[in-house]
């Protein structure tokens, strides 16, 4: 779904009192010295496939993986001494979490930092690594924000919302000018949305410099909060939904970010969960990159022609590249199937000596390489003195595939294609 330009509603927005890039050019200041200036680069391939002149930024390139740093340690920086010297408290399963521990730890500032109770192992290990005091509690993250907010107010804390907050805000726009910096003559940028922060300082910053650039947000299509927010002019709370876009799961948007959204977004669009893992994939085997579901669903929306660019310079933002290992994997194996690299066939076959062997030589002739078999003599319908064997096959593409079948159909093989 494409929204037009979102006119604010009379009389429910202030804009005097939002953020503005004045505020994003201090954050910028303070940040030069300790944030990484992420590359801009072109892509050769994006561009050949989509039409356009196509940039990624590689936010994904950041110490702790992800944007999210910068906003973490802008609200740091803005703290008072004696803020600082009671500490930070946050909630967060990820990204954010792992950037207030690793800047906090720098400063000498103290961060409590509640998570879910199962939240993967591997991101709670990095925030302590990073320095964090872990606290594991609830079962999703709205007990984990509660939790976070009680004890935050027991001991005096400062809270950082992970993107409720305008210095965070600020901090992620910065993204914003070094992208009109780094590429002055950029027609469009597009951006994930999760809560709002992202890409409400990103807009700010380049719709204030220079109106032209349109500026366009994406979501994942299983928790659109923001898209439903502005559709509904008030905060709406969506029911929990799993996606591997985690970083950008967010049930209900921010009351801050909304009006930014609505001020400064042309449009917002959103992407299915395969059109992320194959835009996970084809970063990782085009461009070389790592990216997390969050981080590549700009890149998805761009791909997949959710938005009618032709013939534009266009920023993408890769935002993160803390991807879970397992779940990379069976991206990596599904994709393989999509693309028909990897498929299995089910084949019906004598069962006696050298069955098996004549039908690894029709696949050989094939060029086609076996990764797995399994036989089955007592289900689909397998007569007695027959067996049936799946076979799991690497091969060159959809192409390959059917030539393959052609010619177990010529060697008289009974087969079909396990989908």
């Amino acid at each position: 779904m494409i929204l037009p330009y979102l006119l604010p509603s009379p009389g429910l927005l202030h804009w005097s009192d939002m953020l503005s890039v004045r505020d994003v050019e201090s954050a910028a200041e303070r940040l030069r010295d300790a944030i990484y200036l992420s590359p801009c680069v072109k892509s050769l391939s994006l561009s050949e496939i989509t039409g356009n002149q196509v940039f990624l930024k590689l936010e994904n390139l950041q110490m702790t993986g992800s944007f999210k740093e910068r906003g973490a340690l802008n609200r740091l920086l803005t703290l008072s001494q004696e803020e600082a010297a009671r500490g930070v408290a946050t909630a967060s399963a990820g990204n954010h979490a792992q950037g207030l521990a690793y800047h906090a730890t720098r400063l000498g500032i103290s961060a409590e930092i509640v998570m879910p109770l199962y939240t993967p192992l591997v991101k709670v290990t990095r925030t302590q690594g990073y320095g964090g005091q872990v606290v594991l509690h609830g079962v999703n993250y709205d007990e984990a924000y509660q939790e976070a907010r009680r004890r935050a107010d027991a001991a005096g804390r400062a809270f950082v919302h992970a993107f409720d907050d305008e210095a965070v805000i600020a901090g992620q726009g910065t993204i914003g000018l070094e992208i009109l910096h780094q590429q002055p003559r950029i027609d469009a940028v597009i951006a994930p949305i999760g809560g709002g922060g992202l890409l409400g300082g990103i807009a700010c910053a380049i719709k204030e410099t220079n109106p032209r650039i349109r500026v366009i947000g994406v979501q994942t299509a299983r928790l659109p909060s923001m898209l439903e927010a502005l559709q509904a002019g008030e905060p709406v709370t969506l029911n929990a939904a799993t996606t591997i876009a985690d970083g950008i799961a967010v049930r209900c948007a921010g009351a801050l970010t909304r009006p930014l959204i609505q001020k400064y977004v042309d449009e917002i669009v959103t992407v299915e969960e395969e059109e992320i893992a194959s835009a996970i994939l084809f970063l990782l085997e085009h461009e070389k990159t790592l990216a997390e579901g969050a981080g590549a669903a700009a890149l998805a929306a761009l791909v997949h022609r959710k938005t009618a660019h032709q013939r534009l310079r266009i920023a993408v933002l890769v935002c993160g590249g803390n991807i879970d290992v397992t779940l990379l994997s069976r991206i990596i194996e599904r994709g393989l199937v999509k693309d028909g690299r990897l498929v299995r066939l089910r084949v019906h076959l004598p069962d006696h000596p050298g069955a098996l062997m004549k039908l690894c030589h029709v696949i050989a002739d094939q060029r086609a390489n076996i990764v797995e078999t399994n036989h089955d003599r007592a289900y689909y319908g397998v007569s007695l003195g027959d067996t049936v064997i799946d076979i799991t096959l690497e091969t060159r593409g959809t192409d390959h595939v059917e030539t393959l079948q052609r010619a177990l159909t010529d060697a008289g093989y009974e087969h079909s294609r396990v989908l």
